[in-house]
């Protein structure tokens, strides 16, 4: 997706707006707080909790804002943290970090490995907390040139829970109205230090969703008298492919993959029923709406051909479309170049992963961007949601210094 490429410095151009030096400055002030940044990431690490049950990482969270002297509230959308700094004059923006785990093993070798049996922050939200905190940090040092607020929304559940979405109901983006809002995500895909995004669709609209068939089963000896389920199942899943390579415009992106599948627990007997299920994702709502339409009616009349019955629904909650607004995007763009060096921060193609980021869109113009965390001579080769998962530390400070300059771009009295 992104051509490797060595960690640049930071370079000045005259012709752009932003001051180079000031957004130097932030890199070195983050990178100088960087092992007080990198010890509460471990211990989050080691705490890995799950959906909307976080009382120990939100107790870490507030313990932290507490000392550097923060004001927070606490218990939003069960364990959110949301936090302000700022004169509060006008103008407000938020920066968002995601704060649960993975029901994942962990088998990687660091010696800050889980505690928690059967959880693991395989998708580096305690690298997401850590960096938010140590902006934290910094944005308080400067709050007297900070002229509106910069909430920090600290929020569970974005693996399958739509925190986001609740923390909204809860009122985060309220009081005052929040007008732009940050998000940063780790990215192994990508070599450590670089960054990545695009204005616009960045990231899929996603919908989770389940299929019964239902048939008449017996021996497996006599198929005759039976109307046998799981080859309907198969017919529907090859089926349903087409809804992809014939019934959508190949220009517009969108996937349907099947991923779970139960039926049956004898070798001689076929099934009465068998459950199969999958993900719907596109980069528009309309298409995934479609493609959810057209999917329930192959599963439905395919099933019926067949002398069976088809229930389908959809479960959990859709997510929107993780877009970037272009000219928020252009700012963030600029802005994380002086960061990273031009050359380490570039443009790319959509990405079919959902994210619940999405939900802020709907009340705010947003930026979402990823940060590389990618190094073969330390072992940070394994992909998001692999029990293996490892992330560069070294990289943490860059993307605490882009919610930094994010901050004091929009907030800044020297803007």
């Amino acid at each position: 997706m992104v051509q490797q490429a060595k960690l640049a410095t930071v370079r000045q151009k005259s012709e752009f707006t932003m001051n180079s030096s000031i957004h130097e400055n932030w890199t070195v002030r983050t990178k100088a707080i960087e092992p007080w940044m990198i010890g509460i990431r471990r211990r989050l690490h080691q705490c890995p909790e799950l959906m909307f049950a976080l009382p120990q990482t939100s107790a870490i969270v507030c313990q932290e804002l507490e000392k550097l002297g923060i004001s927070f509230e606490s218990g939003i959308a069960e364990t959110g943290v949301v936090a302000s700094i700022g004169l509060g004059d006008s103008g407000c923006v938020m920066l968002r970090a995601d704060m649960d785990a993975l029901p994942i093993e962990e088998l990687s070798d660091v010696e800050f490995r889980s505690r928690n049996v059967g959880a693991m922050h395989a998708c580096g939200h305690d690298c997401h907390t850590a960096m938010l905190l140590a902006a934290a940090r910094v944005l308080k040092e400067q709050e007297s040139s900070l002229t509106g607020t910069v909430k920090l929304c600290f929020q569970p559940a974005e693996e399958g829970g739509a925190g986001a979405k609740r923390m909204c109901e809860a009122g985060v983006m309220n009081n005052p109205g929040v007008e732009k809002a940050f998000a940063i995500h780790v990215w192994p895909m990508l070599p450590t230090g670089q960054l990545t995004g695009r204005p616009g669709p960045f990231l899929a609209a996603t919908s989770e969703f389940e299929i019964t068939v239902a048939g008449t089963g017996g021996h497996a000896a006599l198929p005759q008298f039976t109307c046998d389920p799981v080859t309907t199942t198969a017919k529907i899943m090859i089926e349903a492919q087409t809804l992809i390579s014939r019934e959508q415009d190949p220009l517009e992106a969108g996937v349907l993959s099947f991923t779970t599948i139960h039926g049956g627990a004898a070798h001689n007997v076929i099934p009465q029923t068998v459950n199969f299920g999958g993900t719907i994702r596109s980069l528009s709502m309309s298409n995934r709406n479609h493609l959810k339409k057209r999917l329930q009616e192959v599963a439905e009349l395919i099933a019926k051909a067949n002398r069976c019955s088809a229930s389908f629904q959809t479960f959990g909650i859709d997510y929107p479309v993780t877009s970037n607004d272009p000219d928020l995007w252009r700012t963030v763009h600029e802005m994380g170049k002086r960061i990273v060096g031009d050359d380490n921060f570039q443009v790319c193609n959509p990405i079919m992963a959902g994210e619940d980021f999405a939900f802020y869109g709907a009340h705010a113009a947003t930026s979402f961007v990823a940060l590389g965390i990618q190094n073969e001579a330390k072992g940070c080769v394994y992909g998001l949601h692999h029990p293996q998962f490892k992330v560069d530390e070294s990289a943490l400070h860059l993307g605490a210094a882009m919610h930094v300059a994010f901050a004091m771009e929009h907030l800044g009295a020297g803007r």
